[in-house]
């Protein structure tokens, strides 16, 4: 269906990350079950309520719109989800790379989250939405909270994830015991 202003152009944006959240619920419920680090695995946890809340709250915004929630497939999010899932298979046996794969896929997904939110807000703000504004901000805060923890982990995991194997094939004098 064409889109033809700018208000429809945000209603099929909202449906779009309204679909992306869902698809990046299951994803992060496999990632859980795959996922090894206890701080990994505590992030994730956080994370899946963080998303369920995140699913409720859009379904405000389409209620102050007066609309009904409409999940509008989101390309973006399946490609996401299925890069995740093909390193979660690549990575069977080594549980700590696997621990690195889960952490960037899931720091790409908050980054394509900040991005969507971000757009929406400007949009909201623009055609005078100052409600859907402030419930869309909601989410945004919790997408970058969660992007800035897993880029603080993240070194942690991929030492963790270096073998003396790694270390002695790129020269390193002394390699950690892992």
């Amino acid at each position: 269906m064409p889109i033809k202003n700018m208000e429809e152009m945000f209603m099929h944006e909202l449906g779009d990350i309204y679909d992306a959240e869902h698809q990046f619920l299951k994803g992060q419920q496999e990632m859980l079950e795959k996922a090894t680090d206890p701080t990994l695995k505590e992030m994730i946890t956080t994370h899946i309520e963080e998303t369920e809340g995140q699913i409720e709250t859009l379904k405000q915004v389409f209620a102050a719109l007066g609309e009904e929630p409409k999940r509008e497939p989101c390309s973006g999010a399946r490609g996401l989800v299925n890069e995740a899932k093909k390193m979660l298979e690549e990575t069977t046996g080594a549980p700590k790379v696997r621990d690195v794969a889960i952490a960037g896929a899931a720091e790409k997904v908050e980054h394509y989250e900040i991005c969507a939110y971000k757009g929406l807000i400007e949009s909201a703000e623009r055609i005078g939405q100052r409600e859907v504004v402030s419930l869309l901000q909601k989410n945004l805060e919790q997408e970058e909270s969660t992007a800035q923890r897993l880029e603080q982990i993240s070194p942690d995991l991929l030492d963790k994830a270096i073998t003396k194997r790694d270390m002695a094939s790129k020269g390193a004098e002394a390699a950690p015991t892992y």
